[in-house]
């Protein structure tokens, strides 16, 4: 059994809390196991230099670990004065998942920012924040169409996040902390609602992977998505 008394493609607990703060479009509380993050689509009138006079939209992402999220503090990058190398590549991970699955030409020339704080670290916490991120980018959108500053939906795909490893030997799927810190390997998938690969993040710790072992985690990672997108449409209330 798991540290958790999970069998091995069991996902944690996962519960997606809507609404959960007052003025983004979009906010959202996620649970995953003692992995909490609140998720929040902010709409901005305006786009990055690159993208202006294009006639498209923008989605980006910010991420950050609260001071308390962990066992040991952690100290707020913005006081260090710089933002680390691992969470620029997770904000980079978060704003491509969502881009992935949007027609940018229909948001117009407008910015959602998506922000990812991790009130609570318990292992996927990028994971939870793009599943997360989800929803409440669904909510800014389902905002910015009831204020009729867009007539389509530019969402044309869900898109979901989940960790699978090699632990002892065992592929496991949704791994929480103590196991991705004894994890052989470490991988993150992020797929569309139908069944899709938009990005995989895996690296081995001191051990290779065979075929064998990777067919099994895409095979274990897909049966999770496939799960979490069901939670996902339950609280969008999207008919299944």
């Amino acid at each position: 059994m798991r540290v958790d008394d999970r069998i091995p493609d069991e996902l944690r607990p996962l519960i997606i809390n809507r609404h959960f703060t007052k003025y983004a479009p979009g906010s959202v509380l996620i649970q995953a196991g003692n992995t909490k993050v609140i998720c929040t689509a902010s709409v901005e009138e305006s786009v990055p230099p690159h993208i202006k006079n294009t006639g498209e939209g923008w989605v980006t992402a910010e991420y950050s670990l609260l001071p308390s999220s962990t066992p040991v503090r952690v100290p707020r990058e913005s006081v260090r004065g710089k933002v680390g190398g691992r969470t620029h590549e997770i904000q980079r991970l978060i704003g491509r998942s969502l881009r992935s699955v949007m027609d940018l030409a229909l948001l117009k020339e407008r910015t959602i920012w998506i922000d990812c704080d991790v009130i609570q670290a318990d292992g996927g916490t990028r994971t939870a924040a793009i599943t997360g991120s989800y929803v409440a980018l669904m909510d800014a959108i389902r905002w910015l169409k009831s204020k009729d500053l867009i007539k389509e939906n530019p969402v044309v795909n869900s898109v979901a996040a989940v960790s699978v490893g090699v632990v002892n030997g065992v592929v496991l799927l949704d791994l929480c902390y103590a196991e991705d810190a004894a994890a052989q390997v470490d991988m993150n998938v992020v797929m569309t609602g139908d069944g899709k690969f938009i990005e995989l993040q895996g690296t081995g710790e001191e051990y290779a992977f065979d075929d064998e072992q990777l067919a099994a985690m895409l095979r274990m990672a897909k049966k999770g998505i496939s799960e979490i997108v069901e939670i996902q449409k339950k609280a969008l209330e999207i008919p299944g």
